[in-house]
């Protein structure tokens, strides 16, 4: 199981377009909103509202494989304040679970500490943020031990497929390329 979480503010082409081809690919990912509320629907940067799979209050980290955060402004920021996300990062990283952030987020790993000796990428104008990383400004998405990052909105497919290629494999992967028409 994989938790997409979403706060107020999220990037809504990060966040849909990321769980939709992850489901395709039979991959099992729950978005969950992060709001001080406890509420499942989250409206994102550009005044989306989504219905999230999940509260906050139901995550657990039973069957927890991983989990995805999308970036957005000020989204990134909610999920950086919320003590939910802080907890599930934490678990993650010390349980040798996935960790993926696109955009802004990747900053939250950076100020997490994460980030040291690994490569990584985010949006432009953030890189200064991922603390001791070695950022690389020309990729879609990084893969450095159980981190993917992602640079933005438009590498998004790019960064969903790096997903399936590890969690189903590269055939899977390709073939759901092929069968979206991506190139």
């Amino acid at each position: 199981m994989l938790y997409c979480l979403v706060a107020r503010g999220f990037e809504e082409i990060e966040t849909v377009t990321t769980v939709d081809i992850l489901r395709r690919a039979g991959i099992d990912v729950c978005t969950v909103g992060i709001s001080k509320i406890n509420s499942d629907m989250i409206v994102g940067a550009h005044n989306m509202t989504l219905v999230t799979d999940l509260k906050q209050k139901e995550v657990s980290t039973k069957n927890l494989e991983g989990i995805i955060l999308p970036g957005g402004m000020p989204g990134t920021t909610n999920l950086e304040k919320s003590k939910t996300v802080g907890e599930l990062v934490r678990y993650c990283a010390e349980n040798d679970k996935y960790i993926f952030a696109i955009c802004a987020a990747p900053q939250i790993l950076g100020h997490m500490g994460l980030l040291k000796g690994k490569h990584a990428t985010c949006y432009p104008g953030f890189e200064g943020e991922l603390i001791g990383a070695d950022y690389k400004e020309d990729a879609s998405a990084v893969l450095d031990g159980k981190i993917v990052t992602g640079r933005g909105p438009g590498c998004t497919v790019d960064f969903a497929m790096l997903i399936v290629e590890l969690l189903k494999g590269a055939d899977v992967a390709e073939k759901l390329r092929d069968s979206m028409q991506c190139p």
